[in-house]
């Protein structure tokens, strides 16, 4: 009998440490920026090194994933909501810059790499209310699955994105995938102690998926962004560029990020069976027409240029 409640003993005791960072955790404001400053070089690192390119070790420098994951072990390990939305804040505030600040010196790109820091800037600025709103997952009821859920189905939708990739180019993203899923797994029964509840949520999560595919067209059609100078190209550009027009049989955007005048970042958006053509517009009138869309034998998104022209 004594046997048998130790063993039960040490199986709490697992479980608890590895609960223990969601909640056990705590987290001063020294220990928080020490934690901004490592997720932010890490990441740098990994955004650095031409081996990570097109694997699961940069896409913590592209997408959310992860950061999320951060997040979430702030927030349930805040003592108020104040404190929670403060902290998120900061670690945001400090890590995200650090990101681009260390590969300045190493990319051709220089200072003008804090052109992809516009999308981060935003998500910062978001991470106060919700890290506020966010605090309230500390409850462990239904109102943590209502907060949570979002959370749990971007994350889902993010790993079917991962898995379509993976499915394009074994093994590329495979381990973004499992980390998606994973993440999933781990928060639900980490943050929800009610079997009913879990079993709530995970059902949510799994039609959200099923919507996905269907909504997306399949495994083999799935979203991607992708992000070019259009310095790369021999063109002359004056001043500020806009996209003119945007030709699209699916879902797809481009946006511009106007660095400067000689710094021109192209945000391209799609689905992965699609081609799109788009045209730019400098302040001389002159028109540049391009088109893109998702190579599966090389696993990348191309970007052509169709040509210029003189606008009358």
């Amino acid at each position: 009998m004594k046997k048998k409640e130790k063993e039960v003993k040490e199986v709490k005791e697992k479980k608890n440490y590895f609960k223990m960072m969601f909640g056990g955790i705590n987290l001063t404001w020294k220990r928080l920026i020490i934690f901004a400053v490592i997720a932010g070089v890490y990441t740098a690192i990994m955004a650095l090194l031409p081996i990570t390119y097109d694997t699961s070790f940069r896409d913590i420098a592209i997408m959310l994933e992860w950061w999320i994951l951060m997040g979430i072990i702030i927030i349930s390990n805040s003592k108020s909501p104040l404190d929670s939305a403060l902290k998120c804040f900061v670690f945001f505030l400090i890590s995200q810059p650090l990101v681009y600040l260390v590969q300045v010196p190493f990319s051709s790109m220089g200072w003008g790499l804090f052109g992809y820091y516009r999308y981060w800037f935003i998500v910062t600025l978001f991470t106060f209310p919700m890290g506020f709103i966010g605090y309230y997952i500390n409850k462990r009821n239904w109102l943590s699955a209502l907060i949570l859920l979002p959370m749990l189905v971007f994350l889902a939708y993010l790993g079917l994105g991962y898995f379509s990739s993976a499915v394009d180019n074994f093994p590329h993203h495979l381990l973004s995938c499992i980390s998606c899923f994973g993440m999933i797994i781990i928060i639900v029964l980490c943050m929800l102690d009610d079997l009913k509840l879990r079993l709530a949520t995970f059902g949510v999560v799994i039609v959200s998926l099923i919507v996905c595919l269907i909504m997306a067209g399949g495994i083999n059609n799935g979203e991607y962004e992708s992000y070019r100078t259009l310095e790369e190209f021999d063109i002359e550009l004056n001043g500020t560029v806009l996209v003119s027009s945007f030709t699209a049989t699916g879902k797809g955007e481009v946006t511009i990020n106007n660095v400067d005048d000689t710094t021109h970042i192209v945000r391209l958006f799609g689905r992965k069976k699609e081609i799109y053509e788009f045209t730019i517009t400098d302040e001389s009138n002159m028109s540049y027409n391009f088109k893109y869309y998702f190579d599966k034998s090389n696993n990348i998104v191309q970007l052509d240029y169709l040509g210029g022209e003189v606008n009358e």
